[in-house]
């Protein structure tokens, strides 16, 4: 499924991070409506090692974190203990200074929390590529006030194009990502 127009400006900035190359190329993916599992979902747990796939059973169980784990390990970075609980990812990498392109975004919500990468940002929220996300990996804005957590993932020369990006307020707010 090819990413919404308003986005398309990723095509045209250069060399993007990899893990925002690695996660557009997931982007569409849905979890299975009812009891069913999404065979690729499935396969994500079973590629980021034994213990993802001991624990996670079916696309029923949030997948924000097993999305984020197979985008960093696809991108050749570190996957982080316990995954698949997203404020886990608090302790990867680096603290950012400034949420930029390819940033690993943390959120609060409501039971728990939310993981994904930053895309770009409005006035008010991120802009997140994650998974999970209305049942599906997609681009979602999420308020900043619910943000605690922004980390770099680990690399030795960031690409230019990893920097903030600026974006209308277009789209509704997420508020329960699970």
């Amino acid at each position: 499924m090819p990413i919404p127009k308003k986005y398309a400006w990723l095509g045209s900035i250069g060399t993007l991070p990899k893990v925002i190359s690695e996660g557009l190329a997931l982007y569409g993916t849905l979890e299975a409506p009812g009891a069913a599992n999404n065979p690729v979902i499935l396969g994500w747990a079973r590629e980021v090692g034994k213990d993802v796939a001991a624990a996670y059973g079916a696309d029923s169980i949030p997948w924000c974190g097993l999305f984020a784990a197979v985008v960093v390990k696809r991108a050749g970075k570190p996957v982080i203990a316990g995954p698949l609980w997203a404020r886990n990812w608090a302790k990867f990498g680096a603290p950012s200074p400034k949420a930029s392109l390819g940033d690993v975004l943390v959120f609060v919500r409501d039971g728990g929390g939310h993981v994904g990468f930053y895309i770009a940002e409005d006035d008010q929220a991120y802009h997140v590529l994650g998974g999970n996300q209305s049942d599906a990996v997609t681009i979602t804005r999420i308020l900043k006030s619910r943000c605690i957590a922004v980390r770099r993932p680990p690399m030795t020369t960031p690409p230019a194009s990893m920097k903030p990006y600026r974006v209308a307020a277009t789209g509704g707010l997420s508020t329960n990502e699970a």
